[in-house]
């Protein structure tokens, strides 16, 4: 009986994830680990169409990816349209080896936003996946838990982003949870430390 209640919470829990998969390279610990960490994060097309949450969006994933995945992203754009390259080598420059790309879909919907992305980190050298994720869910703009985040980043961005700052940050941190982490040495590390993040 026990075992049967543990398999059904799981089963509830899983059911409740923003996450609906995700999938990381099968060559990704022999290849990419050592060899694919610094990154350009960029979101496009823009999250309902505004210049701002585009730059919220990719603000977080960047601060995020430093922060608990171990990588070094050192800058963040938002573009708007749709990629006419998908493996953004324009953006390869500077010594970045991965491009972490965000294509979202964002509308507001009463209090809150429903909001989808479909995530995936390309390498620069032959802009192949070396991870992806697709995530959704629906979130309410005013959450207790995000008031200092949604200070800091109004304050950044300014008041057309407030709405969006805690469903945001709830949709990509359950998604980048998912990234692998890759292997820094200690020069890494220390290029690392001085970006502040």
């Amino acid at each position: 009986m026990n075992r049967l209640a543990l398999v059904l919470g799981l089963v509830l829990l899983a059911g409740c994830s923003a996450v609906k998969h995700s999938r990381v390279r099968p060559d990704y610990e022999t290849v990419d680990k050592t060899q694919v960490k610094r990154l350009v994060v960029v979101t496009q097309p823009l999250p309902d169409g505004k210049k701002e949450v585009g730059e919220l969006w990719s603000l977080i994933a960047r601060r995020y990816v430093n922060q608990n995945r171990d990588f070094i992203a050192r800058s963040n754009v938002a573009i708007d349209g749709n990629p006419e390259d998908t493996s953004f080598k324009g953006l390869c420059v500077d010594n970045f080896e991965g491009v972490l790309w965000l294509s979202p879909d964002v509308k507001r919907t009463g209090k809150g936003v429903e909001a989808s992305v479909k995530a995936q980190l390309l390498r620069c050298r032959d802009g192949q996946e070396v991870w992806a994720a697709e995530s959704a869910g629906s979130w309410p703009s005013e959450d207790e838990r995000y008031k200092e985040l949604n200070v800091q980043y109004t304050s950044e961005l300014g008041p057309e982003v407030t709405p969006y700052v805690a469903p945001s940050f709830r949709l990509l941190s359950a998604t980048l949870d998912t990234l692998p982490r890759p292997t820094l040495n200690d020069a890494e590390v220390e290029e690392k430390i001085e970006l502040g993040e």
